[in-house]
């Protein structure tokens, strides 16, 4: 029976049925429900997403089912029926077996799920023997067995290697090679290709569906990625703050949405080719998710006439030393950025893109200084950034300011966020106690927070809430360029759409010029005047976004376009075939002497690598 007839085949029973599961918390003496009322099935051989931003209890669902809560902490009522019986009836050791042999889980984050201290070959063995009678040559063997089908390449010869080792891409396949072991009824997903590069997903996404094609596998696939659902699910679940808004065939849910959440969340999935015949950056449609109206997309800035650039970078070169031995010899060289060159014109949005590890966000220290470059020139406003002492480097980071990827990480957890917006105004005597204060509130209403909110700490906000205070305090010395270092990629897909367009109108209004870096394809296209793609330290292909997205030539752009979901359900069953390669080590010998590298003209702006 095929994957197809399985999910629409009313005379099978259901791998898994979810009736009627609250699941409360302990807060504060009291409890309180944060899932309510949900019920759904998934059929044998079926994908059934649930969809939904943090906190709609999307993960809390899972893990109830998995019944991995803290006991004393929560409360799961309702009926989860597995394999004909109740599992929230069962006992603790009954449900051990339950998990690994029928139901098996991916988690987000496979760094923190595997033990650094054990091999992948011991972990995923440990699975086996706890789950099966067999002897550990028997458990070696069928190990190197299941990480020969999630494609690593040479298995036997990492059998004994450690998870830092592996890349986030093959750490992932591994997590999933355990989760197979057993050869489980059903695959628990949750969010496994959320912190993964765009060409590592779509490698994972094929995976999935290669792997419930051969083993029959029902799979549950959590996500907040709608252009993901389209790709895998064939049912949806939609959540909104603890409940499920609208359930349907994923076709149905995507032609058909009937409830405002769900049109809100569709309409923020970011589609690569959107922006063909548009040539400015464009706003994204928010759609209000208790009346479902949208707002009217508005045309970011206009790139400025031809002037002088206000940031100009010409081969600029890193690398950082290996060190190996007792003596500490130099063993080697990472080559993380190679003779890079590019311009910025005022109030124009340049993207760097590539996976991770290609050198983009050290692109971006480097021209901040908060690295140091081996060569090269970095000019802002016609003077060397390179040149400067540490005095003109201060007063350089007035004109040029820095947007962190982890909002969280960026802010002093005790400290106020009016105080963390007013330091660097009152550390550059910009102004009095009071004017800093005046300078918070306008700050803060221009980043669409409330002037009141300067007395809460970054805990107290949501993420992309803590992105606005980030873009605020990055405004706060009226900089000319911001470099905003993957400044969207950890927020869900709707909070990224108005963060995104908050950047846009303060383009508009400000002037400013910004460096994009990303990975996010589809973010690019939509936010970007030029691109340039990095590729192992360098820029393989440069020019304006509609000739690099309308005419790619560099095999690397190809590839990463390529990988991108698309939001078209009647695709779910296609495969991309993304190579699942592992991007090549910019790790060279200390001797290593860089070939010299040509560029081919495509059009006026229009470069690739040859």
């Amino acid at each position: 029976m095929t994957r197809t007839d399985a999910a629409t085949n009313p005379s099978k029973d259901p791998v898994l049925s979810v009736e009627n599961l609250t699941t409360s918390f302990l807060i504060d003496g009291a409890w309180k429900p944060v899932v309510r009322d949900i019920s759904f099935s998934v059929m044998p051989g079926e994908t059934v997403a649930i969809v939904g931003e943090s906190g709609s209890g999307k993960s809390v669902t899972s893990l109830s089912i998995m019944r991995l809560l803290q006991k004393d902490m929560s409360r799961t009522e309702g009926r989860i029926m597995l394999g004909g019986r109740n599992i929230l009836d069962l006992p603790e050791s009954d449900m051990r077996r339950v998990r690994g042999n029928d139901v098996a889980m991916i988690f987000q984050e496979p760094m923190t799920s595997l033990n650094p201290l054990f091999t992948i070959g011991d972990q995923i063995s440990e699975a086996l023997l706890c789950h099966r009678p067999m002897s550990k040559a028997e458990a070696k063997a069928e190990t190197i067995r299941l990480l020969d089908k999630v494609r690593i390449p040479s298995a036997a010869s990492r059998f004994d290697e450690y998870p830092h080792r592996f890349s986030g891409g093959m750490r992932q396949r591994v997590m999933i090679a355990m989760a197979l072991a057993s050869r489980p009824k059903l695959l628990i997903a949750d969010e496994p290709t959320t912190a993964l590069d765009v060409t590592i997903q779509g490698q994972i996404l094929d995976l999935i569906k290669v792997l419930q094609e051969e083993e029959g596998t029902s799979v549950l696939f959590i996500t907040h990625d709608m252009g993901v659902v389209a790709e895998i699910a064939d049912r949806t679940v939609v959540m909104f703050r603890g409940e499920a808004v609208e359930t349907g065939q994923t076709e149905d849910i995507f032609l058909r949405a009937k409830h405002p959440y769900t049109r809100a969340l569709l309409s923020a999935v970011p589609m690569l080719g959107s922006m063909k015949g548009k040539p400015q950056p464009l706003r994204f449609p928010i759609i209000d998710s208790t009346t479902g109206l949208p707002d009217t997309p508005v045309e970011g800035a206009s790139t400025v006439a031809e002037s002088r650039p206000i940031l100009e970078v010409k081969n600029l070169v890193k690398r950082f030393d290996i060190h190996a031995g007792l003596l500490g010899r130099l063993q080697g060289r990472v080559h993380a950025i190679e003779n890079v060159s590019f311009s910025l014109q005022p109030g124009e949005t340049l993207s760097l893109v590539g996976e991770s590890g290609c050198g983009k966000s050290t692109t971006g220290r480097a021209i901040m200084r908060l690295i140091e470059p081996q060569s090269g020139s970095v000019v802002l406003n016609g003077r060397d950034v390179l040149a400067m002492d540490r005095k003109e480097l201060r007063e350089m980071r007035r004109t040029m300011q820095m947007i962190f990827q982890d909002p969280f990480a960026s802010l002093n957890p005790r400290m106020t966020v009016g105080a963390a917006i007013a330091e660097p105004y009152l550390e550059h005597k910009l102004g009095t106690a009071n004017q800093a204060r005046d300078k918070v509130a306008e700050l803060l209403e221009r980043v669409g927070l409330q002037a009141d909110m300067a007395a809460r700490y970054p805990h107290e906000f949501s993420g992309g809430q803590r992105q606005r205070v980030c873009i605020a305090r990055a405004l706060a010395l009226d900089p000319k360029v911001i470099v905003a270092d993957e400044s969207v990629s950890a927020l869900d897909v709707s909070i990224k759409a108005q963060v995104i367009n908050l950047l846009l109108d303060l383009q508009a209004s400000l002037g400013l010029a910004y460096l994009f870096i990303s990975h996010d394809m589809a973010v690019v296209e939509r936010v970007s005047h030029r691109v340039a793609v990095m590729y192992l330290g360098e820029i393989v292909e440069i020019g304006p976004r509609a000739d690099i997205f309308e005419n790619p030539q560099h095999p690397y752009t190809r590839k990463l376009m390529a990988a991108v979901p698309i939001a078209d359900p009647t695709r779910r069953h296609a495969r991309r075939n993304v190579s699942s390669d592992e991007i090549k080590s910019p790790m060279r010998a200390p001797d290593y002497v860089v070939a010299a590298r040509a560029y081919r003209q495509v059009s006026a702006e229009h470069f690739v690598q040859v």
